[in-house]
C-alpha cells in the first residue's frame, strides 16, 4: 500500500545553480548535500511541508544513468519516490503487472 510521496527527484546540470534558484524563488534550503557514489550523483535534499522532499541530482560522471537522462531529456523530473508498507512486495507487484523496471531490488539513495 502506498503511504505517501516521499520525494520527487529532479535531474539538474548544475546543483549549485539549482540550489540557488530554489532558495531565491521559494526560500528553500537543503537539509543535506552529499555525493552518492553508488548512484554516481551529487544530491541535495530539500524538505517540503510535512515529510516530503525535493531531491536535486547532478551526475558526477558522463556515463551515469542521470547523465544519460539529462542528455536525452534535459533537466526535469527524474523520478517520484513513493513510501510503501513493504518495498520488496511493492517491487514484485509492479513487476508482475508488466511495469518496466530499472531495479528489481531496493536501492539506497541519499
Amino acid at each position: 500500500m502506498i503511504k505517501k510521496v516521499n520525494h520527487m527527484a529532479i535531474a539538474v546540470n548544475d546543483l549549485d545553480d539549482a540550489l540557488e534558484f530554489y532558495n531565491r524563488v521559494f526560500g528553500l534550503k537543503p537539509e543535506k548535500v552529499e555525493t552518492v557514489t553508488e548512484q554516481r550523483v551529487k544530491a541535495a535534499i530539500i524538505p517540503i511541508g510535512e515529510g516530503s522532499e525535493i531531491e536535486l541530482i547532478q551526475p558526477i560522471d558522463t556515463e551515469s544513468g542521470v547523465a544519460k537522462f539529462l542528455e536525452k531529456r534535459g533537466e526535469g523530473i527524474h523520478h517520484v519516490a513513493l513510501e510503501v508498507d513493504n518495498i520488496d512486495d511493492a517491487l514484485k507487484a509492479v513487476a508482475a503487472k508488466g511495469v518496466e523496471m530499472i531495479d528489481r531490488e531496493p536501492r539506497l539513495g541519499l
